[in-house]
């Protein structure tokens, strides 16, 4: 259950969504998430600033006692640098100045993918035919501010979530058009990772390499202008900046589901994705995902579903703080 109010019932957990963009907040208990609210990071000069600005909100009887939280980016250790937005901390010392017993730190992706087992089916919409094999390896990917990518694989003590970093793999074209959007790209850039293409910034990046390819001066859009329908009422460069953009996630989503053997389905969670609705549904991303020559057979029973969920970490975080 998920509710914006701020009763709570029982020990109380603080958990975050903490992306390049935007940091979301609430409160977990036995009955569901209750307090959530989002801060822009870029009103912050810290995580810990973010952290206490929410908890200053927050009754003295509904304070919590441990803590999970996702970060946009690698963790390796008790050292953590977010990727794309400059933040670096130390559990411990977030730990103790958030005063928590516990705080468990996990990349964001790790979160979104322990979220699986807990979607129902109200929680996802299919993209195409198959059906799951249950008790499977799954895969999770996730276009926002950067590209996510993790895993979920099957255990004798329960589903352990990959700490990937797949969406910097190096971006492939299939055509001859995404062969000169991505020689126009590596003009700007040393590595054109998939990241690169697959994300906020990356819409921007190939609605201007289209129009500089066609002779034509791009407008100072923004991702959500790139992909806005009113928007590709009156510019074709929009239109097949989101079309190649849905292609080309549909090429790294079936390397994903061949690289892990995701029998288990694929599951696309981000910002960008659920808001183009029934365009994504009829785009070139499912014909993509199978467009493998002799693996075809191997990826056409695999399903892909859209994370429609609003806070699919925080059912990642919930899982997490239960095994910390």
């Amino acid at each position: 259950m998920t509710t914006d109010s701020n009763a709570v019932s029982g020990p109380v957990t603080l958990v975050a969504d903490i992306g390049a963009t935007n940091a979301r907040f609430g409160l977990i208990d036995g009955t569901g998430i209750h307090g959530s609210r989002v801060l822009r990071c870029a009103d912050f000069p810290s995580l810990e600033a973010a952290a206490l600005a929410y908890l200053g909100g927050v009754a003295h009887d509904a304070r919590p006692s441990r803590g999970a939280f996702a970060i946009a980016g690698p963790v390796t250790g008790d050292a953590v640098l977010m990727t794309n937005r400059g933040w670096s901390f130390s559990t411990a010392a977030v730990r103790g100045t958030l005063g928590l017993e516990r705080l468990a730190v996990i990349n964001d992706f790790t979160a979104v993918a322990l979220s699986v087992p807990r979607l129902t089916a109200a929680d996802v919409r299919q993209v195409g035919e198959g059906a799951p094999e249950p008790g499977r390896v799954v895969g999770v990917i996730g276009p926002g501010s950067g590209l996510g990518v993790s895993g979920l694989v099957p255990g004798p003590e329960g589903w352990t979530a990959l700490a990937a970093e797949g969406g910097h793999v190096t971006m492939a074209p299939v055509s001859d058009r995404e062969s000169a959007v991505l020689a126009q790209l590596r003009k700007s850039f040393d590595h054109v990772s998939a990241e690169r293409v697959l994300s906020g910034p990356g819409l921007v990046n190939l609605y201007q390499a289209l129009c500089v390819l066609d002779h034509q001066e791009p407008e100072p859009f923004t991702p959500a202008q790139v992909s806005d329908a009113a928007t590709a009422n009156t510019n074709p460069h929009c239109v097949e900046a989101v079309e190649m953009f849905c292609a080309m996630l549909g090429t790294v989503a079936g390397n994903l589901a061949l690289t892990l053997g995701a029998r288990g389905g694929i599951y696309i969670a981000g910002g960008i994705v659920p808001k183009l609705g029934t365009l994504f549904t009829h785009s070139r991303f499912r014909k993509r995902f199978m467009e493998k020559g002799r693996m075809r057979d191997f990826l056409a029973p695999i399903p892909t579903y859209v994370i429609t969920h609003e806070l699919p970490a925080f059912l990642g975080l919930a899982e997490a703080a239960d095994r910390a």
